[in-house]
């Protein structure tokens, strides 16, 4: 069994638990709209619909490359580099702002998002560029 890398084990587990995140937050708040109705998830962090969709959409790109070597650090790397700059543009818009006008964020959401950007850029930069032979043994 070949061992994936950094870049996949991140684009495999944020893919699931954003997607999981996207669907968990509609059963607070699926509207949309200019922002739309914001519910705290478990009280804590900031959605609506335009929310969730991010969430599963950015989950949804990390599943269908996660099997993918070369992808799944084009993915990490990227994924974690808008990360950190919708983290920063949260921590300046301010706790309970919305960003574009429709993404609701609160101080929580910022830490969060921070964390997934800094996961992203670990998991892309601890992956070499180009793919390490394997040294299985070929089937006889």
């Amino acid at each position: 069994m070949e061992e994936r890398s950094p870049s996949q084990v991140y684009a495999l587990l944020f893919g699931v638990v954003l997607v999981g995140a996207g669907i968990l937050g509609f059963f607070y708040s699926s509207d949309f709209g200019d922002p739309g109705k914001v519910d705290g998830v478990l009280g804590i962090l900031n959605v609506n619909g335009w929310h969730n969709l991010v969430h599963i959409a950015t989950g949804l790109l990390g599943l269908a490359v996660f099997a993918s070597y070369g992808n799944a650090r084009l993915y990490a790397l990227g994924l974690g580099a808008v990360y950190v700059g919708i983290a920063i543009w949260g921590f300046i818009a301010g706790d309970g702002s919305n960003l574009l006008g429709i993404i609701p964020v609160n101080t929580e959401d910022n830490f969060l998002h921070l964390l997934i950007g800094i996961g992203g850029l670990g998991g892309g930069l601890s992956t070499p560029a180009v793919q390490p032979p394997t040294t299985a043994a070929e089937p006889s």
